[in-house]
């Protein structure tokens, strides 16, 4: 599970991908639940049948109270087990130490770009080293930035002579959010048919050739592993735990179900349920989306009534519930 503890940040780095919904906002999301209380927060964990957590931001340290909470509730109903790794640039060995103190398992650091090419110079280094005093699976986790190949192989070096453990390469992808910034650093897209970054890939296959026999363990992660595997099977599993009677589950883990839009939906849900004698569990009142949500083959058998639009709609099973396609059937 990802949880967005903040969306608030004391660094402007220009290819953040936060959506504009969340950045510099206060609010937290559980994947792509607005948590109003500890029991979304669950409730979103055990939907995707969560193993672990990654708490994230904005940057989570600037919010401890909220994150310490998080922590805790977490290895409390989940148990030892489930792996909690946490994302910040802020390197306060106070706040590390209350970190570790809640149950934390791992820490990624997240220097700025400007900081790379001499990271001995900041006091990453101090907040690795003690990191890793208390018992933290410790890294640095980046954007791989075309052009920033050498800045990247000495971030790493210098990290790994602080007794870091890993660094994680991603991906620099296309958002709503940096587009036009990314643009401005002249950037492209990879090709047609991904937001990634042209160059980003090659960038770290040359990070990965300079590294090779150091201590310090390499990781790459291309935003398709990203969207095909790991996006797309946390959908699979949320769509498998929260579908009801009325929606069909696709092979992608989209929700295909049917929609009835009506200026009088409580009246068309009573006259539907008396003269077909639809059980609840086909059809009800989406109060969030002002519709009747209706079961697929149901639909497509109903005569048509009076001031109403039938569609048939696929979407996902995330909470955004984000719409794919809306078909008219009338």
């Amino acid at each position: 599970m990802v949880l967005l503890v903040t969306g608030k940040c004391s660094f402007k780095c220009y290819y953040c991908p936060l959506s504009l919904k969340k950045q510099g906002k206060s609010d937290t999301y559980a994947n792509e639940k607005l948590v109003n209380g500890d029991e979304d927060i669950i409730f979103e964990a055990e939907s995707i049948e969560a193993r672990g957590t990654g708490i994230t931001g904005g940057d989570p340290l600037l919010a401890m109270k909220k994150t310490l909470h998080y922590i805790q509730l977490l290895k409390k109903h989940f148990g030892q087990k489930h792996n909690i790794h946490l994302y910040t640039a802020t390197p306060d060995m106070k706040k590390i130490s209350q970190l570790a103190n809640a149950g934390l398992d791992e820490i990624r650091f997240h220097p700025p770009p400007e900081d790379w090419p001499a990271l001995e110079n900041t006091k990453y280094p101090e907040a690795i080293a003690h990191s890793r005093k208390l018992g933290l699976r410790t890294g640095i986790e980046i954007p791989c930035i075309p052009g920033k190949a050498k800045d990247m192989v000495k971030l790493a070096r210098s990290a790994e002579n602080a007794c870091a453990q890993f660094i994680n390469l991603n991906e620099l992808e296309f958002s709503e959010s940096n587009w036009q910034e990314l643009k401005a650093h002249g950037f492209e897209v990879k090709d047609d048919i991904s937001s990634s970054v042209k160059g980003s890939q090659e960038a770290a296959g040359k990070v990965l050739s300079s590294l090779e026999g150091q201590k310090i363990i390499v990781h790459y992660c291309s935003s398709s592993f990203k969207d095909a595997t790991q996006l797309r099977n946390r959908i699979l599993r949320r769509a498998r735990n929260t579908a009801t009677g009325l929606e069909i589950i696709t092979e992608e883990g989209t929700f295909v179900k049917g929609v009835i839009e009506s200026k009088e939906p409580a009246k068309i849900i009573k006259h539907l349920k008396k003269e077909f004698e639809l059980p609840d569990e086909l059809i009800r009142h989406d109060v969030e989306k002002s519709r009747i949500e209706i079961a697929a083959w149901v639909l497509e058998d109903l005569p048509v009534l009076s001031n109403c639009k039938y569609f048939i709609v696929e979407e996902y099973p995330t909470a955004d519930r984000l719409e794919v396609e809306k078909r008219p059937l009338n």
